[in-house]
Parts: structure tokens; C-alpha cells; sequence
């Protein structure tokens, strides 16, 4: 890729936790990172070399693509950072290590108040070793994190030592700490709080929550509120850290997980590969998205396409959803690997989490994939097969009626072209002798008066609609199809049926049948705004015409007062009323004096009167 096409794939990024995965021209891994907000992070890589270190601008020069897999917040993102970096050494991670190895986290039992630390290496002393969990860097962060969600002290009193002797520091009344320090906390309780972050560092963090909840009950029950609120508040602080934690679920043996997104133009097959429970890479397949396969279909012959022929297979693999074939699948891959490979669909679970994790990353990869004049078009083909077209509509026309009354009845004539508006063609009727409204008349007229005018040749009617979609049911339906007839037209015409939200529910043809739209949400929201933008249109042009109107009425009927000096008089005083209480020598210096004169007596005579 280009610098250039770099630039533009990280600016399309979602702003999404997530990990990056630079990788040069012969496809070798050479930085991983992790980003609170995808976009945001990768694309400084490529916006001021200037900024960047040494190190950073020969990485960045040798990138030729690079990678993404979202997360559902920090914390697993830095987890998935790390396993990715075990895996794959990257050139320009490296630096970041010493010959020792990961660092490990230490928590020395042996003390009455145990702490925990950043050690280079194991050791047989009798204490805890946690990790590795990647870099120094990164092992600092989850060290933080655990003990912020848990009120752990982190500064550097040494207890029992400096118990009481000092007040609390400011992480206490911040909140970030329980003050260790007070004499009132005991050595029980902190050790109770230290066995919950061994749970956290060992990925059980159901079994906390589930403690600190029942904690949370009893001191509820005892109406000790504030520190039931307490125990709320680290509950929450858990689930923020990542309380259904799925990088690390518990899958002992090699897994596949399968996630697959059906857009409205493309579509996104991907794989997720855990090893050892560890996430170790990620393969994406774009395509276009079919037309009207059955999703179960569509996963099964992309399952037997990317696993036929590979001779090294996982020991399971799972599915987002059942299809027909899945068990002689499993004996395939079976018989294919000579050990059993399973293959499961999970409902709920670790495992349920890890396939939802994989269809976020194909939806992520295939709407970046996805053009937005391909996606009208797609959504444009799905309207002509659904209404059963000869061929794809790209010109739409839409019409609605608005009126108050018998008063300023109006009409608007909307255009989409490929699903967007557009506006240059818009049209708009105020209908004439009209004695009180009625739509199926209004409508009629104007249809009339548009295809006469594309009959008469006028430049600006001449371009015929591929479909026409009327803001009414049935009835209107058929206005427009008698219409067209008496004008040897054959455009397509159906209506757009509304619910009682006033929201457009089905399209409706002229023969009555209704044909549903609720199965496609794209192509549900895009006939809801041609119906929201058509209506908008008509109330708009309604209101415009009712203020013209209502404005303009008074000086219409005064002699002398035409068009030319009506306006200048409205320009000038911006109001009737400002006409009606101006002098007559301030109205002779806008419109002239004899006409001046003409406007002041004629409200003043109104007044006398």
C-alpha cells in the first residue's frame, strides 16, 4: 500500500479499542500496539513524521500494511497486545526487552501486608508470579488497573511500619484508595482485597463480582448503605476492567472462532485463531454480499472453502450460527485432521462472547470495504428484485400533498438518484382551483401538469422516473397509474404504506398486493427517508406559500401598491406592522411620496374606521 492508502484505511477506523498489527512487504509482523480509539492511534503513525523517535519513523517507513482487531475495552485489547507480541516477536517490539525476558508480577505472601511488584524473572522464594503479561509497560498498566478497581494502596508506605502515622495521601480522597494506612483497616480485610486480585490476575473475574455482590447484599440488609454503595462502585469498577474477559476463556485446546457480517454491498468472512487460549492471529475474506442465500448456506460453503485442503486444522471450531451440514462438516475436518475437531455452535457463555467478538471485526472490515455509492447500488438492486423490475431503478420520483384547509394547497415533487436526493430536480405545484381539499383531485393535477410538461418538451420535466413511490396507499396508486395511462406512460408506481407512527411499513402496488420491507433494514430506513424527505419537502413549500400569504394580504387590496413596491416595503420594514405605524414621509422615502401618502391613509382610515 501507499502512504497515501495507508493514511486513508487509518482514517477509517473505528474510534474503538482495539490492536494494530504493522506488518512490512514480505508480510512479517513488525509492531503490535494496542489503541484506546483505533483511529486516533494508527493514524499518527502516519500524519507528522516529524513528531515521531528515531525508532518510530524507521518502523513506519518499512510498513507496507497493516492489520486490526477490535476489542470490547482497554484491558482486553492490552491483553490481546500482549499474546500477539509472545507470538510474533516483532522487530520493533523488541526494544522494548531486555534479555530477561517478559517481566512477571510478584506478590510476596510471606509479608504480613503482601505487595505487588515487577520482577524480570521467576524465583523459588515462596511467592506468587503472575504473567508473563508482555511488556514492562504493560504489566505496569494491568497492576494499575487491578488496583484501582480494588482501592489497593500503590504508594510507597510500608505497612505495618507507617500505619497511623501519617494522614491518608491523596489517592484516599480521590477515591482511588481505601487508606490502608488508617489505623481502623485491618490486616484481614487487605488481605481479603489481595486474594480478590490474585482472582483478577488469574482471569477469574466472575468469582469476584460474585463476592463483592453478596458483600454488597448483606451490608445492604444491615442498612449499612454507604458501604453497600461502596461494593456497587468496585462491582462496576470490575466490569469496566473487563468482567467477561475472553481473550484468555478458558479454551484449553487450539480454536477457531468464525465470524461472518452479510452488509449491504460486501460482506466479511473472519477467523479468529486461539491458540492455547491464546488470541495468535486473525484472517479476513471480503466478498459481495448474495443476493438472497440463506445466511446458513452462505457460512457453510465459506467453512468448506477456507478449511478444504488445509492439512493442519484446530481442534474446534466454532460457528455464529447452526447450518444444515454441520455434523458431516465435523466428520470431514474429522477425518481430514485423523483426531476429532469439533464443531460447535455456542449459545451463551466465554465461547458466545469470543464468536460475537469475531462478527464485530468482519462488520468493522467489510463497511470500511464498503464504498458508499456501493452500498446505494446494492441497496438500489435489492429494491428493483424486491418489487420485481425489469431492470435496477436509479431515478426515483416521490410526490405528497400538504394543506390547511382549502388555503394554499401546495404539492412537492422529490428525486432520488441512486437512493440520494437530488434537490436541483425537486418540483413544487400550488394547485389551482381547488375549493376544498382533496388529496386524490390534488394529486391527479399534479401529475397531470408534470407529464404535461414533459410532453411539451420542457427542458426541466424531461427526464421520466424509473419508479415512482407516492406518500399515500391504494388510492393514490392508482391516480398516478390512470394518470400515466392517459399519457401513455408505463412507469412502475407503488405506494408507501404507512403505520400508526406514520413510519412507511410495506410498499403497496396497484393491484392491492402489499409487499413487506421490514426484512431489510437498509432497505426499510432508505424508503423511510424518501417518505420522511417527500413529506418535508410539502410541509415546507406549505409553509413558505401560507406566510407569503398571510404577510402580503393587507397591502395587496391598497390602489397604487403593486408587486415591485409591496416588496420594497416588506425589504424596508420587514413587517406589515412596521409598514402600518411608519410615517407617511418615511413610506414616501422607500415607494415615493404620492404613493406614501396612498399607504398611510389607507390604514389609517382602516383605523378611524
Amino acid at each position: 500500500m501507499t502512504k497515501e492508502e495507508l493514511k486513508d484505511k487509518a482514517h477509517s477506523l473505528p474510534l474503538h479499542p482495539g490492536v494494530y498489527i504493522m506488518m512490512d512487504a514480505s508480510n512479517t509482523v513488525i509492531y503490535v500496539g494496542k489503541a484506546k480509539a483505533l483511529r486516533n492511534r494508527v493514524s499518527q503513525y502516519f500524519l507528522d513524521l516529524a513528531s515521531h523517535t528515531e525508532k518510530t519513523r524507521a518502523m513506519v517507513s518499512q510498513i507496507d500494511h497493516f492489520d486490526v482487531i477490535l476489542a470490547d475495552s482497554e484491558f482486553e485489547a492490552l491483553v490481546l497486545e500482549c499474546s500477539l507480541i509472545k507470538r510474533h516477536k516483532p522487530k520493533y517490539n523488541i526494544l522494548l526487552k531486555d534479555d530477561k525476558g517478559y517481566p512477571y508480577v510478584r506478590l510476596n505472601l510471606n509479608a504480613c501486608y503482601p505487595r505487588f511488584s515487577v520482577v524480570g524473572r521467576t524465583a523459588q522464594d515462596g511467592a506468587r508470579y503472575f504473567g508473563p503479561y508482555g511488556t514492562r509497560g504493560n504489566t505496569n498498566e494491568i497492576l494499575d488497573a487491578v488496583s484501582l478497581a480494588l482501592h489497593l494502596p500503590t504508594c510507597k508506605k510500608q505497612f505495618p511500619r507507617d500505619i497511623g502515622k501519617e494522614r491518608p495521601c491523596l489517592n484516599h480522597h480521590l477515591g482511588n484508595c481505601d487508606g490502608w494506612c488508617r489505623p481502623e483497616m485491618t490486616e484481614e480485610a487487605y488481605r481479603e482485597r489481595i486474594a480478590q486480585a490474585v482472582q483478577l490476575l488469574e482471569g477469574d473475574f466472575a468469582a469476584v463480582e460474585q463476592q463483592l455482590r453478596e458483600q454488597m447484599e448483606h451490608a445492604s440488609e444491615e442498612l449499612r448503605f454507604e458501604t453497600a454503595a461502596e461494593y456497587r462502585d468496585r462491582i462496576k469498577a470490575i466490569q469496566l476492567l473487563g468482567s467477561r474477559q475472553k481473550v484468555v476463556a478458558s479454551l484449553r485446546a487450539d480454536v477457531d472462532v468464525c465470524g461472518l457480517f452479510l452488509g449491504d454491498a460486501k460482506s466479511c468472512f473472519t477467523v479468529l485463531h486461539f491458540l492455547a487460549g491464546d488470541l495468535a492471529g486473525r484472517d479476513t475474506e471480503l466478498f459481495p454480499t448474495p443476493m438472497e442465500e440463506d445466511k446458513g448456506e452462505v457460512l457453510s460453503a465459506l467453512v468448506k472453502q477456507y478449511y478444504g485442503g488445509r492439512g493442519n486444522l484446530p481442534r474446534g471450531i466454532l460457528l455464529p450460527w447452526e447450518v444444515e451440514d454441520r455434523e458431516e462438516l465435523q466428520q470431514m475436518f474429522t477425518e481430514a485432521a485423523g483426531r476429532k475437531v469439533e464443531v460447535l455452535v455456542p449459545q451463551r457463555g466465554h465461547k458466545a462472547e469470543l464468536i460475537r467478538m469475531a462478527e464485530q471485526n468482519a462488520a468493522d472490515e467489510a463497511e470500511r470495504a464498503t464504498t458508499r455509492e456501493e452500498r446505494q447500488n446494492k441497496l438500489m438492486v435489492l429494491l428493483g428484485n424486491l418489487l420485481g423490475l425489469p431492470e435496477t431503478p436509479h431515478r426515483t420520483e416521490s410526490y405528497d400533498i400538504s394543506n390547511t384547509g382549502s388555503a394554499d394547497i401546495v404539492a412537492a415533487q422529490t428525486v432520488f438518484m441512486d437512493g440520494k436526493p437530488l434537490k436541483r430536480d425537486y418540483r413544487y405545484y400550488k394547485l389551482k382551483n381547488m375549493a376544498a381539499p382533496d388529496d386524490y383531485a390534488s394529486m391527479d393535477q399534479v401529475l397531470r401538469r408534470r407529464f404535461q410538461r414533459w410532453k411539451d418538451g420542457d427542458e426541466k420535466f424531461t427526464t421520466l422516473p424509473d419508479v415512482i413511490l407516492m406518500d399515500g396507499g391504494l388510492g393514490q396508486v392508482r391516480v398516478a397509474v390512470q394518470v400515466l395511462e392517459d399519457f401513455g406512460l408505463h412507469v412502475p408506481v407503488f405506494g408507501m404504506v404507512k403505520d400508526n407512527r406514520h413510519r412507511t411499513r410495506a410498499l403497496v402496488a396497484p393491484d392491492g398486493r402489499e409487499i413487506g420491507i421490514q426484512s431489510s433494514p437498509a432497505l426499510f430506513s432508505l424508503i423511510g427517508r424518501m417518505q420522511e424527505e417527500t413529506h418535508r419537502a410539502a410541509i415546507t413549500f406549505h409553509h413558505k406559500q401560507h406566510q407569503k400569504s398571510s404577510k402580503g394580504s393587507a397591502l395587496d387590496t391598497i390602489p397604487g401598491v403593486g408587486p415591485a413596491r409591496k416588496s420594497a416595503l416588506l425589504k424596508h420594514f420587514k413587517s406589515v406592522k412596521a409598514i402600518r405605524a411608519a410615517t407617511a414621509a418615511q413610506l414616501g422615502e422607500v415607494i415615493g411620496p404620492a404613493a406614501g401618502r396612498s399607504v398611510y391613509d389607507y390604514f389609517h382610515r382602516e383605523e378611524e374606521a
